[in-house]
């Protein structure tokens, strides 16, 4: 007598959901048409991106050094805006909608792998900052054309305000780390 040999096992289903828990979490896929917004909105920024290389590229022998800076620093931004895009987009849809199942994928971004709701919301704010810092940066080197005819005037007000926002951003940002910090148990002591 042989051995009758095994038969396949069957792909395991999810168990069915009552209708109430199934509407409610199908539900998530209502924020499928904002992430796919926000991929169309990626794509204004890549068009900006290249508008204004071509402008830095057409002008720079007429540009100072200066022009020169302020575009670079704006082409920066620019990208820094269109990666937070992406971790809004990746991040969001991978936490809250649906597993892109990228694990294999030699091209996953590494942060992919370990993203959750409270890891997004500590990269978005470091994102947050480092836009903050580019603004904040372009303002204090405009601000050396106070009263210079057809440059960006700011009065000194609105340096200071641009300054105190972007000190409330890394207060947020700190304040978000330790909130987080603290909702985490204690090595050793995770149930």
């Amino acid at each position: 007598m042989s051995p009758t040999p095994p038969t396949p096992t069957e792909p395991k289903l999810p168990p069915r959901l009552r209708p109430l828990p199934a509407v409610i979490f199908g539900s998530r896929w209502l924020q499928l048409p904002l992430y796919l917004g926000l991929i169309v909105a990626q794509g204004v920024y890549a068009f900006l991106f290249l508008k204004e290389l071509w402008h830095l590229l057409s002008h720079a022998t007429d540009f100072s050094e200066q022009q020169i800076m302020l575009v670079v620093l704006g082409l920066i931004d620019v990208v820094m805006i269109s990666n937070l895009l992406m971790m809004v987009i990746i991040g969001g849809y991978e936490t809250f909608v649906s597993r892109l199942e990228l694990e294999t994928h030699p091209d996953q971004p590494e942060w992919l792998s370990h993203v959750n709701a409270s890891v997004l919301k500590i990269k978005l704010a470091m994102a947050i900052i480092g836009i903050s810092s580019i603004h904040l940066l372009r303002t204090f080197i405009e601000a050396g054309n106070l009263g210079v005819p057809g440059k960006t005037n700011y009065t000194e007000t609105g340096v200071i305000l641009q300054t105190v926002i972007h000190t409330v951003f890394i207060l947020s940002a700190i304040g978000i780390a330790y909130v987080d910090r603290l909702a985490q148990p204690p090595a050793g002591k995770a149930h």
